[in-house]
C-alpha cells in the first residue's frame, strides 16, 4: 500500500482490526471468552457474563486506532527493506544470561517510528546545521506533503465498549439491591466511568489541538507558538549515551532525551481469619531518571534548536529497549534489594526489569511550542551570522499560551494521529459508563 492511495479523512466508522500477531492471539481470546460467557449464564446465572465483559475488553483494546495498520503497510512498502531487515535483526528478544535469566528485548513494532523514508545521518550537514537539506524541501512526511489525518469517529472500539459497558450495567442493575450498602456498587461503576472520562478529555484536547494547528515549516517560522515537525539531529553540544541505572551493559548511545525506570516484581503472602494463605505479586518502581540535552530539529527546509529539557509534556512512545532478570544485575544489588524489600515490606523479589523510553538522533518528532529569538551569547558561541532567519530562534516547552499546550512527542503529526482515536470516541465511551453508573443509583 501507498501512502496516495489512503484516504486520511476516517469518516464517521472505520472497521479497524488487529495488525500484529499478538494482537491477534488476545483479539481472539476476546471472541472466544463472548460466547463462553453467554453459555454459562444458563446454570450459573448472569454473573458468568463477566467472561463476555473480558472479551468484550480485550478486543477493544487490541483494536487499532483508524489510520494504524494501513500506516503499517505504508512503511513496510515505503521503507528500503535492507533498512527494515536491519531493524528486524536488531530487535526482538535475545538471552544475556542463561543462567541468571537475564534478557534483552526491543519492540519490533514501533508505531512512532517513520512511515515515509528520512535522510540518514551521512546526508546531515553538520557545518550548516541550520540551513536547508539538499534541495530544501520539506521532508517526504512533513504535513504540507502529506496532509494531515482525521481519525475516524467511530471504530471496532466503540462497538466493543459500548457491549461491555452494557454488561457492566446490567450486572450491576442484578448486584446492586443485593448488597447491605446498595450505593457501592453504582458509586464505583460512576467512579471509574469519570476517571475514564477525564483522561480522555485531556488526551483529546492534545489531539483536537495536534489536528486543528497549521504546521509550520521551519525556514519560515517565526517568534511564537509554532507546530513543528521534523527529525532529531545533534546541537553543537553533541548527545548523550544514557547508561540505564549505572549499569554499563545497558547502554544507549546517540540519544537526546531519556527515562528509564527500574522496577520489581514484589509478592507478598497474607493469611485471612480463616488461616488461608493469599500470594499478592505487582511491579513496585524502585528507580527512575529522566535528562536530555539540546538538539536540532530539522524538516528539509531548515533546522532549529530545540530546548528538549524545558517541555513539561513530553510522550517518549514505545520503550525503546527493556532489560528483565530474575536477578539484579550484580550479586550485591541483589542482596541489597532483597534485604530492602524483605525488611520495609516483608516482600520476595521475584524479577527485576528496567525499562528505557528516550529520543534518538534520526528520530522524528512533533512539537508545539514556544519559539523566542536566541541570546546574543549563543549566537556568537556558534558563530551564526543571522543570514538564516530560523538560526536567530529556539523553541522552548515550558511556558503555555492562551489555549495552546507546549508539548513534545516522538513520531511525526501523521504517526501519532495515525494510531489515536478520535477526540468523540475518547470522550463518549467512559462518559457512557459513568452516566450509567450514575443512574444505577436510582435503584439503589
Amino acid at each position: 500500500m501507498q501512502l496516495d492511495e489512503l484516504d486520511l479523512n476516517g469518516g464517521a466508522f472505520s472497521m479497524t482490526l488487529p495488525y500484529h500477531f499478538w494482537g491477534w492471539v488476545i483479539w481472539a481470546i476476546g471472541l472466544v471468552l463472548i460466547p463462553v460467557g453467554i453459555i454459562l449464564t444458563g446454570d450459573n446465572g448472569p454473573i458468568t457474563l463477566v467472561f463476555t465483559m473480558v472479551g468484550l475488553l480485550l478486543m477493544a483494546f487490541t483494536t487499532p486506532g483508524s489510520f494504524e495498520a494501513s500506516l503499517h503497510k505504508v512503511r513496510q512498502n515505503a521503507i528500503d527493506p535492507a533498512e527494515l531487515e536491519a531493524k528486524a535483526e536488531a530487535s526482538g528478544l535475545s538471552i544475556d544470561n542463561w543462567w541468571l535469566q537475564q534478557t534483552t528485548y526491543v519492540p519490533t513494532n514501533d508505531p512512532s517510528d517513520w512511515i515515509l523514508p528520512a535522510p540518514g545521518p551521512a546526508t546531515w550537514d553538520e557545518e550548516n546545521r541550520y540551513g536547508p537539506h539538499e534541495d530544501g524541501s520539506a521532508l517526504p512526511e512533513h504535513p504540507v506533503k502529506v496532509g494531515t489525518p482525521i481519525p475516524a469517529s467511530f471504530t471496532l472500539f466503540s462497538v466493543y465498549s459500548f457491549g461491555a459497558i452494557a454488561i457492566i450495567l446490567y450486572i450491576g442493575a442484578i448486584i446492586t439491591p443485593t448488597v447491605e450498602k446498595t450505593f457501592i456498587p453504582p458509586l464505583v461503576i460512576a467512579a471509574i466511568g469519570l476517571i475514564a472520562t477525564l483522561i480522555g478529555y485531556f488526551r483529546a484536547k492534545i489531539i483536537r489541538q495536534m489536528m486543528d494547528t497549521p504546521t509550520s515549516l521551519i525556514r519560515s517560522m517565526a517568534v511564537g507558538n509554532p507546530e513543528l515537525v521534523g527529525q532529531v539531529r545533534p546541537a553543537p553540544e553533541g548527545c548523550l549515551t544514557v547508561v540505564v541505572d549505572g549499569n554499563q551493559n545497558m547502554t544507549t548511545p546517540n540519544m537526546v532525551g531519556y527515562r528509564w525506570t527500574y522496577e520489581q516484581y514484589q509478592c507478598r503472602t497474607t493469611t485471612d481469619s480463616d488461616g488461608n494463605r493469599k500470594e499478592t505479586c505487582n511491579w513496585v518502581t524502585v528507580r527512575s531518571d529522566d535528562g536530555g540535552c539540546p538538539f536540532v530539529l530539522h524538516d528539509g527546509t531548515g533546522g532549529v534548536r530545540v530546548n528538549l529539557q524545558s517541555f513539561k509534556r513530553t510522550d517518549w512512545g514505545k520503550y525503546l529497549k527493556r532489560w528483565d532478570g530474575s536477578f539484579a544485575q550484580t550479586l550485591g544489588k541483589q542482596l541489597m534489594a532483597s534485604a530492602v524489600a524483605g525488611l520495609l515490606g516483608g516482600a520476595t523479589i521475584k524479577k527485576h526489569r528496567w525499562t528505557l523510553y528516550g529520543l534518538k538522533l534520526g528520530n522524528p518528532v512533533y512539537l508545539l511550542g514556544q519559539a523566542s529569538p536566541r541570546p546574543q551569547e549563543s549566537l556568537a558561541a556558534e558563530n551564526l551570522d543571522g543570514s538564516l532567519a530560523n538560526s536567530l530562534l529556539e523553541v522552548w516547552g515550558h511556558e503555555d499560551a492562551p489555549g495552546i499546550k507546549c508539548t513534545l512527542h516522538r513520531g511525526t503529526e501523521l504517526s501519532n494521529l495515525g494510531r489515536s482515536r478520535s477526540p468523540l470516541e475518547m470522550v463518549m465511551v467512559p462518559a457512557i459508563l459513568m452516566i450509567g453508573g450514575l443512574a444505577l443509583l436510582g435503584i439503589a
